[in-house]
């Protein structure tokens, strides 16, 4: 039922009314279901060949021409321009699993679309959407017990298996040849900036507290953890010192400058002693600021506003190291990096507030000058400054960064992991089977479907290494069967093997998004039986769209003609 004329209904009595307003399109039923599903099908299809360690990338160029070269799955979904709704909810998973555990993004959108393709085949059999997503629920609380059951708990100060954790995460990353360098630098990292929580005796990981500073240049193994802060600016004059060992820094929220009054005011000089006593008194208001600094003992000032240049000179009489307008958040990561208390009068500056490091200095990045704050003593913030070959390398550097600290945070703030390389889904899926027969009524076939689902993950693993799905899942299968649980896809001998051997690990918390999220999307796409799209007043610009998709008459964002292909635009 698709009409572009105002949609005329009849009643029982046979009167046709008019219902919705004209130009609006309604699509019900299996149409509206089917449209969907591919929609979200089509997403996963997507990110599908970039899964693993041998997965390929993506190079993604948006309308102003800039590339991004990426396989991480939140990325790639958030450049494209997705414009149908039901895939919108598919990119929608995949940011709220980056959020969320940060990692895990590729397949949790895998996991959707497989559930979906599942599902639509129980459809086709006339099995009730209500049915598939009440077993699709009962299934995947079954699958977080069954992960409850295997995961592992791991020491939080065993760095060694934390870098393994870490590695995993930067495996399948362009970045993986760099990770042994990077993936120990993740650990100090988060080491460094975890707190204990007393009560509770848990951690906790805030990554706010980590600056990732990144600059093309040099190459990736040059990354380095820098335990202080680094600031993008330069020491304000040039007669001031460029090194300060054994730092005492203020932190200072006021500007050093003279303020302007608020209303506009006029002072008549008749005499040419009184302006020079008026500019002398701005001066001696000027050393007044400059002496209180230099009184609290401190050589290095950081200011979040404006430092007058007569200030500047002052304070490089005193051989005060300063830097102007630093950003607020990285004010707030300094106070935490070097103990200074953050003061927003100068007039209550004192000896107590000051912060300490080993070393303050302005150092040359590429053609930058970059003010280095370094060796606090117990930093509760850092910077990680990440180099790499050109600018599209650094900027992957600094997303499969992002990924492995937040498996990280994931790790210390729940200690628990499990194997990687597909190894846990194929367990649960196959454990999902045997509990499946216990079941009765259709319900059952959509648990199997579920487990099937689970097994698309191992399944691209070995597709994507060139791998023969089939051969492979059965020899999986058989291994684990035989009590070897953390048999897994070992992509790049491309081989099945123990997984847990081969030091791949992953944090339970990221499979247990990616199993929640993925069911709850799909479930709610199963729900949808009917599609209603209301018409624009007027047609949107043309040409707006990637791919000139021109103002598509009226319709909805580009619901891209909802009886043929959905409306993703994969130019």
């Amino acid at each position: 039922m698709n009409m572009s004329m105002g949609q005329i209904q009849t009643s029982a009595g046979g009167m046709p009314v008019v219902i919705l307003r004209e130009g609006t399109r309604e699509n019900k039923g299996r149409e509206a279901q089917k449209n969907n599903l591919t929609a979200a099908k089509l997403v996963a299809e997507v990110v599908k060949s970039s899964l693993g360690p041998r997965g390929m990338d993506k190079m993604l160029v948006d309308s102003l021409g800039d590339v991004t070269i990426t396989n991480d799955g939140a990325t790639i979904l958030k450049e494209i321009d997705v414009q149908h709704p039901a895939a919108k909810m598919v990119v929608e998973v995949a940011k709220s699993v980056d959020n969320e555990v940060g990692d895990g993004t590729t397949s949790s959108v895998i996991f959707t679309g497989s559930l979906l393709e599942k599902a639509e085949e129980l459809i086709d059999k006339n099995v009730h959407p209500s049915v598939i997503v009440d077993g699709y629920t009962a299934a995947s609380i079954e699958a977080l017990q069954i992960l409850d059951k295997i995961a592992i708990k791991v020491k939080t100060d065993d760095r060694d298996l934390l870098a393994k954790i870490a590695h995993t995460s930067m495996y399948s990353k362009l970045v993986s040849e760099d990770s042994p360098v990077l993936s120990k630098i993740v650990v100090d990292a988060t080491q460094m900036i975890a707190e204990l929580n007393e009560k509770t005796k848990t951690l906790k990981v805030d990554l706010d507290n980590i600056k990732v500073e990144k600059k093309a240049g040099g190459s990736m193994q040059d990354t380095s953890l820098i335990k202080g802060i680094v600031l993008d600016k330069e020491v304000v004059h040039s007669g001031m010192p460029k090194r300060i060992e054994k730092a005492k820094i203020a932190l200072i929220n006021s500007p050093l400058e003279i303020e302007k009054t608020e209303m506009s005011a006029e002072i008549r000089i008749s005499d040419p002693q009184q302006m020079q006593m008026f500019l002398e008194e701005e001066n001696n208001m000027l050393r007044a600021m400059t002496e209180k600094v230099k009184s609290s003992g401190a050589n290095v000032l950081l200011c979040q506003k404006g430092i007058d240049d007569l200030a500047q000179h002052y304070l490089s009489k005193d051989g005060i190291l300063a830097v102007r307008r630093v950003k607020e958040s990285d004010m707030l990561k300094l106070t935490k990096a070097t103990g200074a208390r953050l003061v927003n009068n100068i007039d209550d500056l004192s000896s107590k507030d000051l912060g300490s490091a080993d070393l303050v200095e302005e150092r040359k990045v590429e053609t930058d000058k970059w003010v280095f704050i370094e060796g606090c003593k117990n930093p509760k913030a850092v910077t990680i400054l990440v180099r790499g070959g050109s600018q599209r390398v650094v900027d992957e550097a600094d997303r499969s960064l992002h990924d492995a600290l937040m498996v990280m945070k994931d790790v210390l703030e729940k200690p628990f992991i499990v194997a990687g390389g597909g190894a846990p889904e194929a367990y649960i899926a196959t454990h999902i089977r045997n509990w499946s027969s216990s079941l009765e009524g259709r319900e059952q076939l959509a648990v199997i479907k579920f487990a099937e689902a689970l097994e698309t993950i191992p399944i691209s693993l070995a597709t994507n290494a060139g791998m023969d799905p089939i051969d492979t899942m059965a020899e999986l299968r058989a291994k684990q069967n035989k009590g070897m649980k953390w048999t897994g896809v070992n992509v790049r001998s491309t081989t099945v093997a123990d997984m847990f051997k081969q030091n791949i690990l992953e944090p339970v918390v990221i499979k247990e998004q990616i199993i929640k999220s993925a069911t709850e999307a799909a479930c709610m796409l199963l729900r949808i039986d009917d599609v209603i799209a209301s018409s624009k007043s007027k047609a949107p610009p043309g040409g707006g769209m990637p791919g000139g998709m021109g103002g598509m008459g009226g319709m909805p964002g580009g619901m891209g003609g909802m009886g043929g292909m959905p409306g993703m635009d994969m130019d």
